[in-house]
Parts: structure tokens; C-alpha cells; sequence
């Protein structure tokens, strides 16, 4: 199947994308680590990395990413663009490896390998973007009671998770950190994505910025990746890059795709053997995510060794949560 013009723009900016997003994770977690040495780290609730110029430069880089991010989901859909956050795994476990001595072992490799073939697979097969000519068409599909409904579980969730769940076990278990970026990222991307198109047209000559609705996704943007950006932070402190990054890009894909399709219903005009190539290549990326996320150990990460917090997150049962909560839906990012 032959991809529109838009789909490449989406592709080109997916893949810049993660190349920012994958060396920030690795240059922020630099200067936490220097921040942690000289003040309260962030994962016990410090600020202390306000001040250190290699956390400014991840977050620059991060920002660089999501731009990107944010641009490619005003000209493709998120079931091409999302996934390719794999990349940015990829990047960020290879920088890793070399600079902060979180050693990838072979089949860490493999799993590199793995998420490639996915993403790859999906790029070929996306479906191509709906046409929108107005954000008040957006704003019908985000009214819809289906999505309604699952923006509604989403926000329930998010704050059980912050006020009951992050007091008691946010030190000793990833899941409740990356659960709470993850959630608040599928209903981010779906405001970015309508602030992209309301962009593009804005650009194209018909002014978007007249509609309130406009207003109201930008405020959603903000106000989530202000919140994400904070328990990132404190996931990426407190646990192993190596761990934090799949994990936290299988659930974000996982909601988004989710969301993208009760809200653009991005499958309908595909036929059900793209579908299911499109839904093989992200097992495909899954299980390359998860053989990073299963060997990382054996790599001997000193990272893990200093954070004796870190290794209860390495519990089967934790590791399954992470997996299997995952497995019904979907960054900058995304990133």
C-alpha cells in the first residue's frame, strides 16, 4: 500500500523525534545523578536538578523530540506515529550503554532488533489520515460517549494512582509512576494531535484559533505534560533507564493507540488482513520491549546496584502488572 504525502511527513518527524526524545532520557538521567550527589534527589521529592545544566539540556532535547512528536500527529495518524517510540528505546539503551554503563547484553540487541522489524512492519501498513477540515470536528469525535467514557476511567485512575497509590509504593514500584505518565500521555497525544491539525489549518490559511475548543485542547496539553513530566522525573530517578524507557513506551502506546481508535476510529477504513499486520508488528515490538525490559540484569548495570529500590520492581508480579495491564489498549513525545 502506497503511503500519502502526509503519512511521510508524519514518518520523518516520528523518527526525529525519537532520536531527541532517546538522547534525552540518557543526558536528564546524567544530571539527576549529579544532582542527587550534591542535594535531595528527585525521586525523594528534591528540586535540586533545577539547577544542573545537563538535566536543562535532556529537557532542551526532550522538547526538541516532542515537537517533533507533536508535528508528525498533525499530518499522520497515532497508530503510525506512536509506535515508532520504540526508536527513541533503541537510542536511549545504546546511549545508555556507552555513557551511563547500563550494559546491554545480547538479547537486549535482539530486542533492539525486534523493535525494529515492528516498527517497520507498521510503517508499511498504516491506514491514512482522515481528512479534517475544522478542530470543532475534532472536538465532535472527542464528545462522542465512547471516549467520553474512557477519558472519564483515564482521569479516575490517574488521580487514585496519585493520591493513594504514589504515598505508599511510588519508591518500590515502577508501575505506579509509568502508570500515571502512561494514562495522562493517551489522552495528551489526543489533544496534541488536535492542536496539530488546528496548526496546520491555522498555517494553511483558515484560523483555527477562533474556536474555543482550540483553547481547551491546548490547556489539556499543557496542564498532562506538566503532570507527565513530574513523575517521569521521579520514575527515571529512582529506577533503571533501561527498565523505565520500554516500560513506559509499551503502556503510552498501548493507551494511545487505544484512544486513537475510539476517538478516530483510525480502522475503519482498513481492511482486516492491514489490521492484522498492523497489530504484528506491535506484538513484534512488544515482545522486542520486553526482552529488553527481561535481560536487563544480566547486563550488571551498576545503576541497579546503587538503587536498592530498584530491584523490587523487578518482582514477576510487578513485571506482570506492567504486561498485562497493557494488554487490552494503544509520548512525546509520546516522547
Amino acid at each position: 500500500m502506497g503511503m500519502s504525502q502526509d503519512n511521510i511527513h508524519g514518518l520523518i518527524l516520528a523518527i526525529s523525534s525519537s532520536i531527541f526524545i532517546g538522547s534525552s532520557f540518557i543526558i536528564k538521567k546524567k544530571g539527576l545523578k549529579k544532582a542527587g550527589a550534591t542535594g535531595t534527589r528527585a525521586g525523594m521529592g528534591g528540586h535540586s536538578y533545577l539547577l544542573e545544566p545537563w538535566w536543562w539540556i535532556g529537557m532542551i532535547s526532550m522538547i526538541v523530540g516532542e515537537a517533533a512528536n507533536f508535528a508528525a500527529y498533525a499530518f499522520a495518524p497515532a497508530i503510525l506515529v506512536t509506535p515508532l517510540g520504540a526508536l527513541s528505546i533503541i537510542f536511549s539503551a545504546v546511549l545508555a550503554h556507552f555513557i551511563l554503563q547500563e550494559k546491554l547484553h545480547i538479547f537486549g540487541v535482539l530486542g533492539c532488533v525486534l523493535c525494529v522489524v515492528g516498527s517497520v512492519t507498521i510503517v508499511l501498513h498504516a491506514p491514512q489520515e482522515r481528512i479534517i477540515e475544522s478542530v470543532t470536528q475534532v472536538w465532535e469525535l472527542a464528545t462522542e460517549p465512547g471516549f467520553l467514557v474512557y477519558a472519564a476511567l483515564v482521569s479516575i485512575t490517574v488521580i487514585v494512582l496519585i493520591f493513594r497509590y504514589v504515598p505508599r509504593y511510588g519508591q518500590t514500584h515502577m508501575i505506579v509512576y509509568v502508570g500515571i505518565c502512561s494514562l495522562m500521555g493517551s489522552l495528551t497525544v489526543m489533544s496534541v494531535k488536535a492542536v496539530g491539525i488546528a496548526l496546520k489549518l491555522t498555517f494553511s490559511g483558515t484560523n483555527q484559533f477562533k474556536y474555543y475548543q482550540t483553547w481547551l485542547f491546548t490547556i489539556i496539553v499543557v496542564f498532562s505534560c506538566l503532570l507527565q513530566i513530574n513523575y517521569l522525573n521521579k520514575a527515571l530517578d529512582t529506577f533503571n533507564t533501561a527498565v523505565i524507557s520500554p516500560v513506559y513506551y509499551v503502556m503510552f502506546t498501548t493507551f494511545t493507540i487505544i484512544a486513537s481508535m475510539i476517538m478516530f476510529k483510525d480502522w475503519d477504513s482498513q481492511e482486516a488482513s492491514q489490521i492484522a499486520t498492523e497489530l504484528s508488528g506491535f506484538i513484534t515490538i512488544l515482545s522486542g520491549t520486553f526482552l529488553l525490559h527481561r535481560t536487563k540484569d544480566m547486563g550488571n548495570s551498576p545503576s541497579a546496584r546503587e538503587s536498592p529500590v530498584f530491584t523490587s520492581s523487578n518482582s514477576p508480579s510487578v513485571q506482570s502488572a506492567a504486561f498485562t495491564d497493557t494488554r487490552s489498549n494503544i509520548s512525546l513525545n509520546s516522547r
